[in-house]
């Protein structure tokens, strides 16, 4: 067995792991953009660029003539995020651990289980990581905080489909997903509606336990849904007028407390629930609140007091390209640094791409997985938000 630890014999052990690990609940990195080929030359924390299109440009009139008018030019803007995330698991490999292992024939079992473990954790961290980053990118929410949105029924679905549609999203082609925690998941599958197969129109729930599609939405499940802490600023006020479509209201300082990312926002006579992505303004400060696109859909008067909502979780729904994520394996120097072995193997359920490396030392070997990674919501009008 002098020769077994290398990734020519570990191998079916590694997709056996995979095979395992393709189980666990990650529904945010599936349903995004998952970029592995095409970040390939950033390193550690370079930006990944993406064009973002902005309104079309307004013609004012239209007058025949022999001279075609003047025109201005269209600015275009980059928007940008950086691989700023790690994440590194290790195992090592003792010869007289490896020896007793074999001598109990269990050393192929624990390999498997380790190897699980290290994909499993990896795959969690980054789940939960863009997990945060999707339900703070939301352009609005629906439902109420701190309730199951699928207490009772699915009406919420709906209720999400048609913020995605107000906002111009991409409705169709089977590329909206709707993900969130367990809970809910638990009522969903528990409206007694899904589980009569003459209802629902197919007998997956019921048989199997799967969630399927509802209302032009993939459903899934995430072990990463993020629960938010909300601001505590209170009595906080519109200091001057501001159109539909604005995303930066002035508002006077509050009472106290704290506007963060990722509030949910309500201001009086308006019934939206905007996001929150940035604040100047905080505690008696007066300052400014940045909403996520696309902005106000009512305008709000001068003096009109705005509130924050209670703790929420955020599940949320989008369309594929709203939001991107990106991961790769550290650069090596040319020529490859001391490891004796490397493996590349794909998880295919999220598309991600674990780099093994195995790096033999003095009566021991040690085995490396590291990926550096990051997120970016290219696209707010393409998310709306699930308050639970």
């Amino acid at each position: 067995m002098a020769n077994a630890v290398t990734f020519t014999n570990l191998a079916p052990i590694l997709y056996r792991s995979m095979d395992r690990v393709a189980r666990e609940l990650t529904g945010v990195i599936p349903s995004c953009i998952v970029n592995s080929s095409g970040v390939t030359i950033a390193a550690q924390g370079d930006k990944v660029q993406s064009l973002r299109t902005t309104e079309a440009i307004d013609k004012a009139t239209y007058t025949p003539g022999m001279v075609v008018p003047s025109s201005g030019d269209k600015v275009n803007v980059m928007d940008e995020f950086n691989l700023t995330e790690y994440v590194g698991k290790e195992l090592p490999l003792t010869g007289e651990n490896t020896k007793k292992l074999q001598n109990i024939a269990m050393y192929g079992k624990w390999v498997e289980d380790e190897f699980a473990q290290i994909i499993r954790s990896m795959i969690n961290e980054m789940e939960a990581y863009m997990a945060g980053i999707a339900y703070r990118g939301a352009s609005r929410y629906f439902g109420t905080a701190d309730t199951n949105p699928f207490a009772t029924n699915i009406n919420a679905l709906a209720q999400l489909r048609k913020v995605l549609k107000d906002n111009g999203a991409p409705t169709d082609g089977g590329q909206l997903s709707c993900v969130f925690d367990t809970v809910a998941g638990a009522s969903l599958l528990s409206i007694a509606q899904l589980q009569k197969v003459n209802e629902a129109g197919s007998s997956d729930l019921l048989r199997q336990g799967a969630l399927g599609s509802l209302t032009g939405f993939l459903l899934k499940e995430s072990a990463g849904i993020q629960t938010h802490t909300a601001g505590t600023a209170t009595g906080f006020d519109a200091a001057g007028a501001a159109a539909i479509g604005d995303t930066v209201i002035a508002v006077d300082g509050s009472d106290e407390g704290t506007i963060l990312a990722g509030d949910v926002v309500t201001f009086a006579g308006d019934t939206n629930k905007y996001v929150v992505n940035s604040a100047t303004a905080s505690g008696a400060a007066s300052g400014n609140i940045t909403l996520n696109r696309n902005g106000l859909r009512e305008a709000v008067a001068d003096t009109v007091e705005g509130t924050i909502g209670g703790d929420y979780t955020g599940n949320v729904a989008f369309h594929q390209s709203a939001i991107e994520f990106a991961a790769r394996a550290p650069a090596q120097p040319e020529g490859g640094d001391s490891a004796s072995d490397v493996m590349m193997i794909v998880d295919p359920l999220t598309g991600i791409p674990f780099e093994f490396r195995m790096y033999k030392g003095y009566g021991m070997n040690k085995i490396e997985v590291n990926a550096f990674y990051g997120g970016k919501v290219w696209k707010s009008e393409f998310v709306a938000g699930l308050l639970g």
